[in-house]
């Protein structure tokens, strides 16, 4: 990667964890920094105490646009979108714009991997860094998945391996690509930030338009979107597949988990070893393999950490068992295609938790199947009205040509809390109640996994 000087004076937009990196970061080396943050001291209190040890301005409560007075770079935290009035002001002036992602890729001296897609980047990203530390390298794990990197960049060294998520909001302002980079699927997906799928599909792409030749680029060859984008690569391209043969990369063969590489197939696993429901799970792992492949990892070190790896939080997490009654946590779950890959890993009647708030992202597909498959659904936050008119229509729909319906009753639970009090009441021993909501949690909750340990919290209160 290439070197970067450090700026004189850094504005940043967002005191979340990337902004607190950011701020840390550009503060020790020596720049004027300047934290703005639309919410209150009041609201801030724990963040501001941890950068009580540096010399950052606040300017809390709005973004003014006398920040950019002298500001020689303007970073964004995630949720900070590129269209409000101070960063459009920034554009115009012709302030260069950043975030704690291209800062840290920036700087690394490490190889790094990176990985996104609509669906399944956090469980690959966590195999293909237990790849890695089981091939020998001592390996940092981060990004999007909660852990900014650059907060690590002093400790990492040319001969480490980096395993980064990254979100289309920190893609969408990133002009550099990694060594490694996978794109695991697109589908829709954050349209209330990006409007349209073009503009999404070039938020994504940005982590291989940037690639050179002796880069590797790692792609879903299951998913027409990231397939296509093969022929726009500028380096090394490889496959992965749950569903045919590819000619480099990994795919399923019977029940066989294979690797190709320059003509050479290997066996790396057996479909049993992997610990994960659900058949997205065995393209997660077939990205893992090709993608940790391309980063130096040797295939014992595969198969012990397939072998080995349970998941992550929140991803289809069992959580409980009581009265009969499995509880699972699938609060990562934030588009109605998620749920649909939940609802197909599950043989179980199934009393289904959903709502949170929408993306303006399409249900039909998502209604069919809970009609088909799920005995009970419980909606609930911003998103029950929405959702409960869609599975209306296809339980009608369902009704008029004879279809197999599975749902018996469809009520609204208010909020998360009171909609696992309604679960554990309708549950059934044998049934698998689910929390897959399909909309995000900032209707009630700072993040998916706030919303998951708290829905933990709530089934460990309702005792045996």
């Amino acid at each position: 990667m290439r070197a970067e000087q450090t700026p004189n004076s850094v504005v940043i937009l967002g005191l979340a964890r990337q902004g607190k990196a950011l701020a840390r970061f550009f503060a020790e080396r020596g720049a004027h920094v300047v934290v703005s943050d639309l919410r209150e001291a009041t609201q801030l209190s724990g963040h501001l105490d941890e950068l009580a040890d540096l010399p950052v301005k606040y300017v809390l409560g709005q973004h003014p646009v006398s920040l950019l007075d002298g500001c020689e770079l303007l970073c964004l935290s995630g949720g900070v979108s590129p269209e409000i009035p101070l960063v459009q002001e920034a554009l115009r002036r012709g302030i260069p714009l950043s975030n704690d992602a291209q800062e840290f890729m920036m700087r690394c001296p490490a190889p790094v991997v990176g990985i996104t897609g609509s669906a399944g980047k956090t469980t690959t990203t966590a195999l293909v860094g237990r790849m890695l530390e089981a091939s020998g390298f001592r390996t940092w794990v981060g990004g999007n998945i909660g852990y900014p990197l650059l907060n690590a960049l002093s400790d990492i060294q040319e001969t480490d391996r980096v395993v980064m998520e990254l979100s289309s909001f920190q893609l969408e302002l990133m002009d550099v690509s990694p060594s490694v980079a996978g794109l695991l699927n697109i589908t829709p997906n954050h349209l209330d930030r990006h409007h349209t799928m073009e503009a999404y599909v070039a938020a994504k792409r940005h982590i291989m338009d940037y690639q050179g030749p002796q880069d590797v680029l790692v792609l879903g060859y299951d998913n027409e979107e990231t397939r296509a984008l093969a022929e726009h690569a500028m380096g090394q391209v490889r496959f992965f597949s749950g569903l045919t043969h590819v000619g480099e990369g990994s795919y399923l063969r019977g029940d066989e988990l294979v690797m190709r590489h320059q003509g050479q197939e290997t066996l790396v696993a057996r479909r049993d070893a992997i610990r994960l429901r659900g058949f997205h799970n065995v393209q997660n792992v077939l990205a893992a393999i090709a993608l940790a492949d391309a980063a130096g990892a040797t295939v014992a070190g595969m198969r012990q950490a397939i072998a080995t790896f349970t998941g992550v939080s929140h991803r289809l997490e069992e959580v409980s068992r009581r009265r009969g009654v499995l509880w699972i946590d699938d609060s990562i779950a934030t588009t109605p295609e998620r749920v649909v890959a939940a609802l197909a890993s599950f043989e179980e009647p199934l009393v289904l938790l959903a709502g949170g708030r929408d993306k303006d992202l399409p249900w039909g597909l998502f209604a069919e199947r809970v009609v088909e498959r799920v005995r009970v659904l419980i909606l609930f936050g911003e998103a029950s009205p929405l959702i409960e008119e869609h599975v209306r229509e296809a339980w009608e729909r369902a009704e008029a040509v004879g279809k197999r319906i599975a749902m018996e009753r469809m009520l609204r639970g208010g909020d998360l809390q009171n909609a696992v009090t309604l679960a554990s009441e309708l549950a059934r021993p044998g049934d698998v109640v689910l929390l897959s909501p399909g909309g995000t949690s900032f209707d009630a909750f700072r993040d998916f996994a706030e919303r998951g340990d708290c829905f933990k919290r709530w089934v460990a209160a309702l005792g045996d």
